[in-house]
């Protein structure tokens, strides 16, 4: 058993090190040909799963209770079954043996507890979770007990963030200071916020991996992930450019992979601003957009236009009866802009009561495609004669303009697949609050609180099913928030690699999987 983490007792300490943390300098250490490079956008700054576990989960050091397939069924992973009472209100977990974690200890029930606590205790949504209690019974069996049945609990214990550590791998406080989780995969470098290294763990208890080391580097620039893929830099490059897509499939040492994911092209609408607040105000910014020429041209993925926020793949939320026409129904924009008292002024621009009508776009640069989005959205906005501005900033700055209510509109790629139960997202964007930092804001309806609100003690597949689906067409209905189009992940992968397949819910990057061809 190998110990590559060095029991550092702060993590402060551990971030200014930023250094190679194995002990094992007597093996081989990764180069160029025994290392998968993997770049993505996103940076990382702590070791703590509930705070950038989503990259540690991805790179399999981190595992959950349970794991989610392609189409969002929960599997088993570190419990291998699990029985829920009649009342659901009880769930028992049979953890699978002879499990290691990296810091060489064997995983059982007392540690599983120990980690899912302090998990509870931080931000995520185990917290929100109406847990009684989570005890050890026996050595391989964890009992949760709910003061309501919370039929997302599943689903929950699959997020990243209630990953499974070792006992040692937390301080008194609960802070993580070592990452010993259970993974095929190891932590060897944290150099946070841009490159980690892993290095495959022999004690992993399924497949163990072929390829000694991966990277993870963070590649802030679409054009720099652009180039790592041409140079070879990069064996894996994700968050492509869709302008960038002809001249990288022209090459013949990459192969391009384009996959769907539950994630949504969006834009979140202040519906309290004076603008925005009419239902129709909002139907016009709708009908305003020609989301196929979005998808086509910009995109490049023709099809991928979205007139509802989830995918039909999220069959339970997606509405059959729903297309391109159903909106245009009820008129044009120009015609709904009128039945408020807009009036074009010698400029060709929205006026009322004197004040023109004006709006300001927020996104983020971190995925490429969001720019151009929103600049055709610009223009499209204009031709009606909406004045639209648009601002490309950081992605805090929108749950921070939500929270201080300055934001007007802003285009977001929403994951409803967060939570592999998108009613975990749906209640945290359209919950009795009235909207999240991601979902609705200044918009809240009585009856669909109430419904998502059911759904959390609803675990009759048919009923789910028509409070679900009440739930979106109110969605649909109202329009707190626009679709633009469905999200395709664009993916570039080296050919010294085989093996590569994509996660629709983005838990894993498969690393164990994959070969070097040889």
């Amino acid at each position: 058993m190998k110990t590559f983490f060095q029991p550092l007792r702060r993590v402060t300490q551990l971030l200014l090190l930023s250094a190679v943390v194995s002990t094992n300098v007597a093996v081989a250490q990764p180069t160029q040909t025994n290392t998968l490079s993997v770049s993505a956008a996103f940076e990382f700054t702590s070791l703590d799963p509930s705070k950038n576990g989503f990259v540690y989960s991805r790179m399999q050091i981190l595992e959950t209770l349970v794991d989610v397939d392609e189409n969002g069924l929960l599997l088993p992973a570190l419990a291998k079954n699990w029985q829920v009472s009649d009342d659901a209100k009880t769930w028992t977990f049979e953890l699978r043996g002879n499990v290691h974690f990296h810091d060489g200890s064997l995983m059982d029930a007392d540690a599983v507890v120990n980690s899912l606590t302090i998990a509870q205790s931080k931000h995520g949504a185990l917290k929100k979770a109406p847990i009684d209690s989570i005890r050890a019974e026996g050595s391989n069996k964890v009992k949760i007990t709910l003061s309501s049945p919370y039929t997302l609990l599943g689903a929950v214990l699959a997020n990243y963030a209630n990953g499974i550590l070792s006992p040692d791998a937390y301080g008194k406080d609960g802070d993580v200071l070592a990452l010993s989780a259970t993974g095929p995969y190891q932590l060897y470098q944290f150099s946070p916020p841009h490159k980690l290294v892993v290095e495959k763990f022999e004690d992993y208890w399924g497949k163990k991996a072929s390829i000694p080391y991966a990277s993870y580097l963070t590649g802030h620039r679409a054009e720099s992930r652009v180039l790592q893929a041409r140079s070879g830099q990069a064996d894996i490059v994700f968050g492509l450019a869709p302008a960038s897509l002809p001249s990288l499939k022209r090459l013949p040492n990459l192969d391009i992979h384009s996959n769907p994911i539950p994630r949504t092209i969006v834009l979140k609408l202040n519906s309290g601003h004076p603008f925005m607040k009419d239902v129709n105000a909002r139907k016009a910014l709708s009908l305003a957009i020609n989301r196929q020429g979005i998808a086509k041209g910009i995109l490049r993925v023709p099809g991928s236009e979205a007139d509802q926020l989830l995918p039909a793949s999220m069959s339970n939320w997606h509405l059959a009866n729903v297309t391109s026409k159903t909106e245009a129904e009820a008129g044009t924009p120009e015609s709904l802009l009128a039945s408020l008292g807009w009036k074009k002024n010698s400029n060709g621009m929205l006026e009322r009561d004197g004040e023109q009508f004006h709006l300001t776009i927020i996104t983020y640069a971190d995925r490429p495609e969001l720019t151009t989005v929103a600049t055709a959205i610009q223009a499209q906005w204009q031709a009606i004669g909406i004045d639209t501005k648009v601002e490309v900033t950081n992605s805090s700055a929108i749950p921070m303009g939500h929270q201080d209510g300055s934001l007007e509109v802003a285009l977001i790629a929403r994951n409803y697949g967060f939570i592999a139960d998108p009613l975990g997202v749906m209640l945290s964007d359209f919950g009795s609050n009235g909207g999240g930092d991601w979902g609705a804001m200044n918009w809240n309806n009585k009856a669909l609180s109430a419904d998502l609100m059911a759904l959390e003690e609803t675990s009759d597949p048919a009923t789910y099913k028509n409070i679900a689906q009440r739930s979106a067409q109110i969605i649909f209905d109202e329009r707190p928030m626009i679709p633009v189009s469905s999200y395709v992940q664009q993916t570039s992968v080296n050919k010294r690699v085989k093996g590569f397949h994509f996660d629709p819910f983005e838990r894993s990057y498969f690393l164990n999987d994959m070969e070097f061809v040889k």
